[in-house]
């Protein structure tokens, strides 16, 4: 535990930095704090105050809000669009923010007296162009961390490089992160997390820092200055104040990145995707003279096509300069990097095909434990009963509850199972955007008591929950992302011996390595057909679990750590 006095000055930290956060957005866009504030209300809060603005009457500003607020994003969206076309001021830069934020920016087209939700609008439809001056200094900031360095594409590499002083076993890394446990559960951050201890096991000294401002940027408001999970210590880049000037708030995160560095005695930092990591830590490497590693472990850019609800919208983001500038800014990290690390063969051939050179891509597949595959897990009846839930099969998943996920398949294949006489519930376990709206197709279906949100829950009762599942289901929408992205999900479940039903994309079907099956993203009655019959069929799910868990097998963490280590020791020029 820290001393008194430390957490104290933690604290008087935190608080200089909100404050200053806080102040500098009330100033700026105060409207869009509140709602972000409203939107991120945990849900005891969020309930009565929906139930307060659906008394409003419809269309208005309030209720708009209470929509949007309920996941009922299609009527919150059709409201706003009435109140923009009124374009008389009354209750419009509501009705502006309820439209970005239900994921439909395109309703402001040529409303100029949107406010500050005009610009958050032009940066989410790709119009980089419309961005001026007079934009918030957070939006302005994205677009300059897009902007291209001098140098890029230059394919040097640093020469001569000088390794810690441990030699070969004793590279010291330090891994900078956009987010980690304890304050974000996520696929990104359990990879994260299993990395670092992985590495820590087999002797590479390994800690992370995390962006600047982050966790406090979430409404972590106590968060310490390190946190120590598992024996890792995740270190918080937390500025004194938030520079509302772009080139201050660089100059300022390199400061805060490369002392951390250089405390940690890093021969090497690691970092990943999206760019701003990479920008940052490119810049502290240059500082400190030591190399630097770029994990590719998504394509930003191809995330946020896929985030629009429209097909209108993903064709017109993937037409627009931003996701051009977006991709650019990628590729010249990956150029410059001194390795690159990435998740799949489908990734490592985009890259390639981006002119990042084949022997500079290392793929470090996502894995397991060791400890996973070799304790005993519980049957799923087992598992549902420690868990108080009814004794019937249960499918779904425990994942992000976003958009991409394609999660309406689960509730969608539970509804037409249960029609035709499937005793069966559904369960998706984790948090996100979607969950209102997944509850709420759930009532419409008429199965809200078969299908269980039961939100974020601890890493340790995650697996129980996994285990609950008689089916694991990873229904991926059919977009460009997840065409390339392979999940972690897959690998987990065939390591506790669940079999999995996933999408027929390249990515989910290179994850899954021939244990399961596979279904065309868009049937919704194939997922139904696929799925009853394999609850039917306890002999099939069994060849399936034996297939999964052989897949698993061949990927670890240990495995993983080890190749890290070869790519830490060629970037210092170490001879094994």
């Amino acid at each position: 535990m820290a001393p008194p006095f430390r957490r104290a000055g933690e604290l008087a930290r935190n608080l200089r930095f909100t404050t200053s956060f806080v102040t500098r957005t009330l100033v700026e866009d105060p409207l869009w704090l509140a709602v972000q504030a409203a939107r991120r209300a945990p849900e005891p809060l969020r309930r009565p105050l929906v139930r307060a603005l659906g008394l409003a009457p419809a269309p208005s500003a309030p209720h708009a809000l209470g929509r949007m607020l309920a996941g009922d994003t299609a009527r919150a969206a059709h409201e706003a669009e009435q109140l923009l076309a009124r374009r008389d001021g009354r209750g419009l830069r509501v009705a502006a923010e309820v439209a970005v934020a239900v994921g439909r920016p395109d309703l402001l087209d040529d409303v100029v007296a949107a406010g500050p939700a005009r610009y958050r609008a032009a940066w989410l439809l790709g119009d980089v162009e419309s961005i001026g001056p007079d934009a918030p200094a957070g939006i302005r900031a994205q677009v300059a961390g897009l902007r291209p360095e001098p140098r890029a594409g230059d394919l040097s590499r640093r020469t001569g490089a000088q390794p810690g002083d441990g030699g070969p076993g004793g590279i010291t890394v330090l891994h900078h992160l956009t987010n980690s446990l304890p304050h974000t559960q996520s696929g990104y951050t359990l990879r994260s997390h299993a990395i670092l201890v992985a590495q820590r096991a087999a002797g590479i000294p390994a800690a992370a820092t995390t962006r600047p401002g982050y966790p406090l940027t979430i409404g972590s408001l106590a968060a310490r200055g390190t946190d120590v999970v598992d024996g890792v210590a995740y270190r918080r880049l937390v500025p004194g104040r938030v520079a509302s000037d772009v080139e201050r708030r660089t100059a300022q995160e390199t400061d805060l990145l490369t002392e951390a560095a250089r405390e940690a005695g890093a021969d090497v930092l690691h970092t990943t995707t999206p760019s701003a990591n990479g920008v940052l830590a490119r810049a502290a490497a240059r500082r400190l003279g030591i190399p630097w590693v770029y994990e590719v472990r998504g394509l930003p850019e191809e995330t946020w096509v896929a985030s629009h609800s429209t097909t209108a919208g993903r064709d017109r983001a993937a037409t627009s300069r931003r996701r051009a500038l977006m991709q650019a800014k990628e590729t010249e990290l990956a150029l410059a990097a001194d390795a690159v690390v990435t998740l799949s063969g489908t990734m490592r051939d985009e890259l390639v095909e981006r002119g990042v050179p084949l022997h500079h891509i290392t793929v470090v597949p996502n894995a397991v434990p060791d400890a996973l595959l070799e304790a005993q897990h519980p049957t799923p009846e087992a598992a549902r009963a420690t868990l108080g839930l009814p004794a019937g099969p249960a499918i779904g998943t425990v994942s992000s509850l976003v958009d991409y996920e394609g999660l309406e398949t689960v509730v969608r294949t539970v509804a037409t199972l249960r029609a035709r006489g499937h005793d069966v519930m559904g369960l998706l376990v984790g948090d996100g955007v979607s969950r209102p709206a997944l509850a709420r197709l759930a009532r419409e279906l008429g199965v809200a008591d078969h299908v269980l949100l039961p939100g974020r829950v601890p890493p340790d009762v995650a697996l129980t929950w996994l285990a609950a599942l008689d089916v694991v289901l990873v229904p991926r929408r059919d977009h460009q992302v997840t065409r390339l992205v392979t999940p972690l999900k897959p690998v987990e479940a065939m390591a506790v011996g669940r079999p999995v039903v996933a999408s027929a994309l390249p990515a989910l079907v290179e994850a899954v390595g021939g244990a399961g099956l596979h279904v065309d993203a868009d049937d919704t009655e194939g997922w139904a057909e696929t799925v009853g019959t394999l609850l039917d069929d306890a002999e099939r799910r069994v060849q399936l679990v034996e297939r999964g868990r052989a897949v698993a097998t061949e990927r670890t963490w240990v495995r993983n750590a080890e190749t890290y280590r070869g790519i830490y020791q060629a970037c210092l020029g170490v001879t094994a």
